[in-house]
């Protein structure tokens, strides 16, 4: 039964991996050849699409225990919570590596995937772009939260780094900029707080599109924001049909990032258990 489960997840999760693959040369600028976002005046990373002001949070959020109905997904000992899977490979242990009550990307080993699935949600993690990091555009801290395993909102270094504004940190990637940059620079902790609701299908018809309100430091920066579909780069992102719940994922882009306190609720109307 072990078996015919993490066989099950690996096929799903390789047909939903966002086709996200590293960018060749400068994209910190943008696109000019891609094609138009539907309902916007902009293409997808449109190079001429205004970056968002920058908005310095309030003080760093103290760590507070999780909500009692929380699961908590990292609890600063262990991923337990996860598995991890490389691109067309079967779920394994976990090659992300734990160090002091945070785990970090293993570069180039997979995605991190829970073993819960999940649909309307409350997520809660905290991210770091470690200090001295190196790189620019898409190139400087890149990870990325996966809803579903297929929404994606960017981890990114963004507070001294420029990149396409669709594509910078707290965006709902190559969808929509954050309302304001509200990044905090190499060495601190982001916090990213998430109210997730999902789309709904009957067969290969999408009745409800997915939402996502994300406040990112304490900063409401999108506000029960219509997801356009999977992300996906350099066109134009789609609904493709899937289970009512889905794992979450965080992605493996090559690139250091750490993680720490992460839980999430499901969201469920108040007379429902």
């Amino acid at each position: 039964m072990k078996t015919f489960w993490l066989l099950a997840l690996a096929a799903s999760l390789f047909a939903q991996q966002a086709d996200h693959p590293k960018e060749a040369g400068d994209d910190r600028t943008g696109y000019t050849d891609t094609p138009q976002l539907p309902g916007q005046k902009w293409k997808v990373h449109d190079a001429a699409r205004p970056r968002p002001r920058k908005v310095t949070p309030g003080l760093p959020l103290l760590q507070e225990a999780p909500p009692a109905d929380a699961i908590v997904l990292f609890d600063g000992k262990d991923l337990s919570k996860w598995v991890t899977v490389a691109r067309g490979g079967q779920p394994e242990e976990p090659k992300w590596k734990v160090r002091d009550g945070y785990f970090e990307v293993a570069p180039r080993t997979g995605r991190l995937v829970t073993k819960e699935k999940f649909g309307d949600i409350q997520l809660h993690l905290e991210w770091m772009v470690p200090s001295g990091v190196e790189g620019a555009g898409q190139g400087r801290g890149n990870s990325g939260v996966e809803i579903m395993g297929r929404y994606e909102i960017q981890v990114l270094e963004s507070f001294a780094n420029q990149t396409y504004a669709d594509g910078q940190a707290a965006s709902i990637y190559g969808q929509y900029p954050p309302l304001v940059n509200a990044s905090r620079p190499q060495g601190e902790w982001n916090v990213y707080d998430i109210f997730f609701e999902a789309p709904k299908f009957d067969g290969d018809k999408l009745l409800k599109p997915a939402y996502v309100t994300v406040v990112h430091n304490g900063v409401m920066v999108h506000h029960r924001q219509e997801i356009l579909g999977q992300a996906v780069h350099r066109k134009v992102a789609k609904y493709t049909p899937h289970g009512a719940e889905e794992s979450l994922s965080l992605q493996d882009h090559g690139q250091t990032v750490r993680y720490r306190n992460v839980w999430i609720r499901r969201l469920r109307p108040y007379d429902q258990p």
